[in-house]
This record gives C-alpha cells, structure tokens and sequence, in this order.
C-alpha cells in the first residue's frame, strides 16, 4: 500500500495509493492503483497502466461519498457509477475519505465559476453581436471568435508552475503538464465548435426549407429575420472552428519541434553510453586475462596471450530451458580450458627429442618441424584442382519488393504452436524450400574433399568439425523462412562436372515434417542426414530445434562420423530488427576410432566479454587426450591450433578446474565466402543459394524448382503466390485424406487402420545403421537411372 506524505492533502495535489475495488462475487475485492486528480478518481490495475490503460473514472463534482464502516466507503454519481473500496486500515481510509471530500467542494466550486462565465461570455456575446434576446449564443463561440480560450482567464485550469533553481526534472516535466493541459482544451474547443457547427447548420437548413414553403405575405419579414440570425450564429461558429484549429496547429507543430530534439539528444546520449560501457567491458576483459596468465602459467613464459575460451557444459541450449530468457544475460560459464602459446623449443626441436614431453602430444603424424604443421598444406593431402565450370550458373535474382505486412495481426494467435501446422503467407518466406536450404550445407564441399585426404583421423576430424560449423554461415542474415515442402517434393542438385558431388533430397514425411537428404562426391566421400524441425513460437522469438542424425562416410578410411544440429533462435519477431543466433552443443563421434570432437555454440549476450557467435571445441582421441584446439566465429572463420602439452590450471568462478593447452600457432581452416553483390536486396543468398532455384532441364516433375507459388514469389508476383500456396497445401490434405481412407479399407479393422497413412518415399527408405545405431532415410537408388532414362512415370502429382 502506497502510503502518502501528507496525511491531509491540500486542494489542488495529486493523491495516489492502492485501495481494494469490489468487481464481483466469484473474485470478491481486488487491488488495484486509485489516482484522484483535477476532480477526477481513476484507477488502473497496476502503476504501470497509468501511461495507456485506465480502467474507470469518475467525477467527484456530481459524486455522493458514504461511509460503511472502519475501513470501507462508497462512491457514486447517481446509479451509473459506482465503486466500493476498502482501505487497509481506518487511518488510511480517513485519509482517502478528506483528500475525496476536498476534491469534490473543489470541483463543484470550479463549475459554479465556469457556469458564471458562461453567462457573462453569452450576455456579452449578444450585445457585441446585436442579437436579440431569445437568441442562445454559447460563450464559446464569442471566446474563440476573439482568438482567446476560457483557459486563459482561469488560473485553475492551467496553473503556470514557476521554474527553480536546480530541480530542472521538475520544471520539464511542468512544462510538459502545462503543454498538454493547453492542447487537451484546444481539443475539448473543437469538439465544442464542431457540435454548434452541426447544430447551428441544421437550423438553419430548417429555416431555408420553411423559407421556400411561405407564400409571399406578413410572415416573410420575421423569417427572413429568422434565417439571417441564424447564419450569423453559424458564421461566428465557423470562424472560431477554423481559429481553433490553426491555433492547436501551431501548438503541435512547435512543440513537436522540441520534443524531436529532445527525444534525438536522449538517444545520442544512450548511444554513448552504451560505447562507454562496451569500451569498459573490453579493457575489463583485457586485464583479467592478463591478471589469469600472471598466476596459472609458470614464470618461464613471460607474456603469455591467453586465447580464446571455450566451456564445456551440460546445460544446454539455453533458448530452450527458460522461455523468458531471450538475450542470455545470465553470468557465463566458466570456461574450462584456456589456450596459450607454446614453448619456442616445441618448434625448433622434434617431439621425439624432448625432454619430458607430455603423452598428450598426440605425435601421431610423425612431423619433424612443428612450425610447419599445417593442416591445409599436407604434403599428402594436395589440393583438389580448379574446375572450369560447364555452364554459366545465375547471379541475380528479381529484387525483393517491399510489401506491408501487419506481423501481429497473423502472429497473435501462433504463441505456442508448431510453426509447421500455422498458415503463413509468403511475405514471411524466401524464395526457396527447405529442401534448397538443406543443400546449401555443401556450400563448403571442399572441406569434406581435403577430410577425404587427410592420413591422420584427428586431422580428419578438424576438417569435419569446421565443415559442421559452415553450414550455419549462411543464417546469419537470413531471416526468411523456407517454404515448407510438399511431401514428396524432391531437390537435386547436380554439380558433378564442376565441383564432384551430386545430392538430392526428398521429403519422406509430412506430420511430423522430415526431410531426407543424400549427397556422394567423387572425392570420396558421402553425406546423409534426416531433419525434423521442432519449433515454438514463444511470444519474443522463435526457437527452432533441429532433430535427426547427419553422418558422414569416407571411402578410403571407412571413417564413420556423426553428429547433430543445434538450436536456431530468431529474436525481435514482433517488435524490432530480426536476428538470428545459434547456441548449443554439438558432438562430432568418429564411430570407428572413438575421436570426439566437442563444439560449443556460445549464445549471444550483450555484457559477454567474448566475440559474438563464438564456437570453441577440443578435438579427443578414444582416451580422452586432447589434440586440437578450434575457435572462432559460425558467421566468419575458424582456427585450428595443435595442441603441444597440457596442465591444470587455477580453479574458475565456481570452483572447477580448467585446463590450460600450450599450442602452436592458430592456423586458419575455414573461412566464409563473400556475399554477392545487392545481396541485402536479394533476400541475403549467398553465391550458391542464387543457383538453387535456376530452372534446369532433366529434373523430376516434383523438384522445388518447379513449385509455381515459390516461382511466383521469386518473380515478385506475392499476392499469386500466396494464393497458389493455399491450393497447393489445401490438395496435399486432400491426398492426404485419400491415402487414410484407403488404409482404412486395407485394414482387417477400421480401428486398425484408423490414422494410417501408407504413404512410402520415392527414393528412400528407412534403415537401423549399424555403425551409429541411429533409425534414418537412406537412399535406396535409382533416382539418377531414371533422370538419364527420363522416366519419371512413378513420381506423384504434388503441384
């Protein structure tokens, strides 16, 4: 209960406090937020409302005040309103009970005055204008007519609060009050001339009518009279319209000027702030590593350079665990491992030939010079040669035009829902199905062709994990959603003559939305994942939590890899610029040697001391050794370092001990290929995500590239496109239904074959790998057999 400072309010102050608001038998009183002023008692549930919702008002000047008991009153303005309070005590009722009372003889003492006026501007106006005495001119008229408002002559409407020294808050915001009581009564002035212009031209529309029924005799005098006096009133009338209405004109023109400029200084000054604290936060930053290398490393390293953090931890993704938390603001993980540079003579001396040279080397590719060891330079991994593209493939596509779109209107009432059963229409979209977007993951193919060469399983490792990484690059700005395939929908995507590998995707199931997708390269090298999307709407943003298994086989060292995909998060969906943010863990296995490469998506946080979108990861043999060191960032590049020798470091914030690797130099092992030119007009595609929709000869009847509302959006034509998309979802029901009813009829009982749905992919088909123990699509064959037979009598019709 808010308590006022003064137990006997003077007139004219603002009293505020909570009282108890009877509503109704099922919830009894109710807290709510009371504000009495100028004569008027509001309330609002809680202080918060009081800039936008106010729940009731009532005017004390007609208002009858009772009191029931100790601690409960009555308020009521004759039957249309009334409100039973209870205060917490009688004191405070009392209180509330006086400041009431002299709100009211306030109240009704200032419309007596206003009555009086009133009288006195008629009086005056008639005799200014010359009009008789059975004429009702209202004062407003005669007031605004002369270019002054009533306001003017009365102190208590518009007191003027005199500024003081040093409370400049204080006269702001009176100047603001001030300014607001002007333009609420420049307001209330033309609401009054706009209902004496509609009165006043009735009447005299009515005398104009019986003007033209009289016939020519005594009467003619007094209605011509009549009618003159009338359009008087409504020229006076429209006079002090348009005068008002100039004057509130210039009002808000000026002040608008002022709070522009003040409204401007403040976000200039928030701006600097918010540099302040980023510079702040780095040198704090800066200084506690230096702190950290001056006590965890031994003294015969001088200036160590602490590099990059990375934690292993077994929380999750925190997107996930706490709706609520939508910037991860929450203290950091302490790391767990730290990197600094190794000891010069690691590089000049072989590892055979140390002294005390720590097991956890990891010699396992026999190098004599480490300052030579370079991953992407392997002498007996060469590089791929350069292949001349056989055609010309597009680089532009129709820009994206700019289309309105009330988010919240389609948006409300998705909270909670599965992204996949809510209709949207294609202003959400890019011009690409998921399918497209699946493949995109080959964007960086090469890394898998130089893993193909690699002797070392661990070097191998490094290449798969980077490969992992890179196929979140291009998300970073893509804030569109992919259209959702059709089931059966097919996606090839042949570049066998210009980079080795060819790949097609499928999409094997509806409800839940799986696609399966399989790519083989000549290099030696297969990929085959399964995703299942699982997303939540959850008010703020929008989580997207891939399921399924992606794997990865090599040819020449039956090397089994696997892992997942981490959870996307799209913040600022309703109010604010889209982005995109990647947080998780992922856990690269190499089935037949036991390596593990651990990978951690940090989640962005404004106060982190880290780079934004940093990945970290260690690289672990079978038992648990440590080889290499990966870092940097899931939108740019990532860095490989070998790790030489490894200790136990001082114990973190929480008290676990982290591990500090000497490694050698970081060495780059991917990095993201550049933007094309107007890609921020071109829904931010990459070079290879401009091909993917190119129409193209040969291709199955059911590929995305012929999909006609994602065609017509590509060309610009939004409005056909989402009708299109509305026929082509509204006959996959249909089909759909069609293929339950005839399980039902193939069944021996319809509660056997109830729900069933018989459909069966066209290229793939559902196996248990032996290798991972994961259940997935695998490609069956014969998808290229028939492309090159043009046969595609099998495939459904879905568009």
């Amino acid at each position: 209960m808010s308590e006022p400072k003064s137990p006997t309010p003077t007139p004219g102050d603002t009293y505020k406090g909570w009282l108890f608001k009877w509503t109704n038998y099922i919830k009894g009183y109710q807290r709510r937020w009371f504000v009495l002023s100028n004569g008027l008692l509001s309330y609002y549930r809680t202080q918060a409302e009081m800039g936008h919702t106010c729940r009731g008002t009532i005017n004390l000047a007609t208002a009858n005040i009772t009191v029931e008991d100790s601690c409960n009153f009555v308020i009521s303005n004759g039957g249309a309103q009334t409100y039973h309070l209870k205060a917490n005590s009688e004191v405070e009722r009392q209180r509330w009970i006086t400041a009431l009372e002299l709100a009211k003889a306030k109240a009704v003492r200032m419309q007596a005055e206003s009555g009086e006026r009133e009288h006195r501007y008629v009086k005056e106006c008639r005799r200014q204008n010359g009009l008789n005495g059975n004429t009702k001119l209202c004062f407003w008229s005669y007031c605004l007519s002369c270019s002054h408002s009533l306001s003017d002559d009365s102190g208590d409407d518009c007191p003027a609060v005199p500024p003081t020294s040093g409370q400049g808050g204080g006269c702001r915001n009176s100047e603001v009050q001030s300014t607001l009581r002007t333009l609420n009564s420049k307001v209330e002035d033309l609401t009054t001339c706009n209902d004496l212009i509609v009165k006043h031209g009735s009447a005299l529309q009515r005398s104009l009518s019986e003007l033209e029924g009289i016939r020519v005799g005594g009467d003619m005098g007094d209605k011509i009279r009549q009618v003159t006096e009338r359009a008087t009133l409504f020229r006076i009338t429209s006079n002090a319209m348009i005068n008002a209405c100039r004057d509130f004109l210039s009002l808000a023109q000026n002040h608008s000027k002022r709070w522009q400029k003040a409204l401007q200084g403040e976000r200039d000054q928030r701006i600097r702030l918010e540099e302040t604290l980023e510079q702040l936060a780095k040198q704090h930053n800066h200084l506690e590593r230096a702190f950290r290398g001056a006590t965890v490393l031994p003294s015969s390293f001088s200036n160590p350079a602490l590099g990059n953090k990375g934690g292993v931890s077994g929380k999750g993704d925190a997107s996930d665990e706490d709706d609520d938390n939508e910037f991860f603001d929450a203290m950091e993980d302490p790391a767990e491992f730290i990197t600094v540079p190794a000891d010069p003579k690691y590089h000049r001396r072989s590892g055979s030939n140390v002294s005390g040279f720590s097991s956890e080397t990891g010699m396992d590719d026999q190098s004599v010079n480490f300052d030579e060891l370079s991953l992407a330079s392997n002498p007996e991994s060469p590089q791929p040669l350069e292949l001349e593209p056989v055609r010309q493939r597009r680089t532009r596509i129709p820009d994206k035009p700019n289309y309105y779109l009330n988010l919240w209107s389609i948006m409300k009432n998705c909270i909670g829902k599965e992204l996949s059963k809510i209709p949207m229409p294609v202003n959400f979209n890019e011009p690409l199905s998921m399918l497209q977007r699946l493949s995109e993951d080959l964007e960086y193919y090469e890394l898998l062709d130089k893993a193909a060469k690699c002797q070392s399983s661990l070097e191998q490792m490094c290449y798969v994990a980077a490969f992992t990484v890179s196929s979140y690059s291009t998300t970073v700005h893509r804030t569109g959603k992919p259209f959702n395939p059709l089931l059966g929908e097919t996606f090839e995507l042949d570049r066998l003559s210009e980079c080795g590998y060819r790949s097609l995707c499928e999409q094997v199931s509806h409800h839940p939305p799986a696609a399966a997708h399989h790519a083989i390269s000549e290099k030696g090298w297969t990929l085959r994942q399964e995703i299942t999307l699982a997303s939540k709407f959850r008010g703020k943003y929008l989580s997207i939590m891939p399921l399924g298994a992606i794997q990865c086989l090599f040819d020449k060292s039956n090397n089994h890899y696997s892992w997942k995909k981490v959870t996307t998060t799209v913040h600022n969906i309703i109010v604010g610029k889209l982005w995109i943010d990647q947080s998780g863990e992922i856990d690269v296995v190499n089935h037949k040697t036991g390596d593990r490469c651990h990978l951690k998506f940090a989640p962005y946080s404004y106060f982190s001391r880290d780079v934004p979108r940093k990945v970290t990861g260690v690289v672990t043999d079978k038992d648990g050794k440590a080889h290499y060191v990966l870092s940097g960032t899931w939108d740019e590049k990532m860095e490989f370092s070998r790790i030489m020798q490894s200790s136990k470091g001082e114990n973190g914030t929480e008290g676990k001990q982290r591990t500090v690797y000497q490694t050698l130099k970081a060495k780059e092992i991917w990095t993201k290929n550049p933007l094309p030119e107007g890609a921020e007009n071109m829904y931010f595609f990459s070079s290879l995500a401009l091909t993917l929709n190119e129409p193209e000869e040969g291709v199955a009847p059911t590929d995305s590239r012929k999909r006609p509302d994602q065609r017509l959006m590509e060309d610009g034509r939004w409005d056909e496109a989402n009708a299109e998309k509305q026929r082509l979802e509204e006959k996959q029901r249909i089909t759909r239904r069609e293929r339950e009813r005839e399980a039902v009829k193939a069944a021996s009982s319809p509660e056997e074959g109830a729900h069933q749905d018989n459909y069966q992919a066209m290229w793939f088909e559902k196996l248990d790998d032996p290798v991972s123990g994961e259940t997935l699509h695998v490609y069956k064959g014969g998808y290229w057999e028939a492309k090159e037979q043009g046969s595609w009598d099998l495939c459904p019709d879905i568009f």
